[in-house]
């Protein structure tokens, strides 16, 4: 096996003692361990700086990302939530099958275990990793920017007993703004992603908010605030400004106020 300490230590340079193939299979299947300094310190920081770099090829990556895909359905909770991290990469490099996006829809809004960090397995996140993969699958041509924007409030308005921390509302509202720079995006589908929001919080009742409908609140803010700023796509150059910002912005203030008329 390949000392992987020593080889994050020595700046991730490729190992020339074994074929890559071998490499790649051996980094995909640590990403399976429960130990975080195995899946998370190595397997996963060197398999996505190798796809940031292009060191894999086109093939390779297709090969891998079907792999991850396959991770959707593992019984093991931390190799289900690290997959979306390695699509993320993969799909960022620009390698991308329709394939892969129905098992990850899927799996995202039915995932149970949304831990972020626990004291045995680490980082697990499924929340804000599947987050990170929605944003990407959101900027690629391919993909129906609206299908993410319903994906994500999916996500959100699904019951649970999880109240988000760690940024996860942040990654997941960037992910939901990242779709809504898309030019093709139409001015129904624009907004009509938040209807189910208006429904779902005009029926909380006078005992509480549930999880989710907080979650929804809390995630729809930071839209709100990159709707109106715009939303940095790429750290060397300008906020991309979100078209109809106007009228996502006042959608976004009707779900507000079916949360609290009496400040909006």
């Amino acid at each position: 096996m390949t000392d992987w300490a020593r080889v994050r230590a020595g700046g991730f340079a490729v190992p020339d003692d074994r074929p890559l193939d071998e490499l790649v299979g051996e980094l995909s299947g640590m990403l399976r361990s429960p130990d975080p300094a195995v899946r998370d310190g190595q397997a996963y920081s060197t398999l996505a700086t190798w796809i940031g770099k292009g060191v894999l090829s086109t093939e390779q990556l297709r090969a891998l990302g079907d792999e991850m895909v396959s991770r959707f359905g593992d019984e093991e909770i931390q190799a289900r939530t690290f997959a979306p991290l390695i699509l993320d990469s993969i799909v960022s490099a620009g390698v991308f099958e329709p394939a892969w996006v129905p098992p990850f829809e899927r799996w995202y809004v039915a995932e149970e275990d949304l831990r972020g960090y626990d004291p045995k397995l680490g980082w697990l996140h499924a929340m804000a990793h599947g987050s990170d993969l929605l944003g990407a699958l959101a900027l690629v041509p391919a993909v129906e920017p609206v299908e993410m924007l319903r994906l994500g409030i999916g996500r959100l308005l699904t019951p649970t007993e999880h109240v988000m921390q760690d940024l996860e509302d942040d990654r997941l509202g960037f992910a939901l703004s990242a779709a809504l720079t898309r030019p093709d995006l139409s001015a129904a589908d624009a907004t009509s992603w938040l209807d189910p929001a208006v429904r779902a919080i005009s029926m909380h009742t006078s005992g509480g908010i549930a999880p989710e409908s907080s979650n929804t609140l809390r995630t729809l803010r930071v839209v709100y605030a990159m709707v109106d700023n715009g939303v940095v796509l790429d750290r060397e150059k300008p906020p991309v400004q979100v078209p109809r910002r106007d009228a996502i912005k006042a959608k976004l203030v009707e779900v507000f106020h079916a949360a609290t008329p009496y400040y909006f």
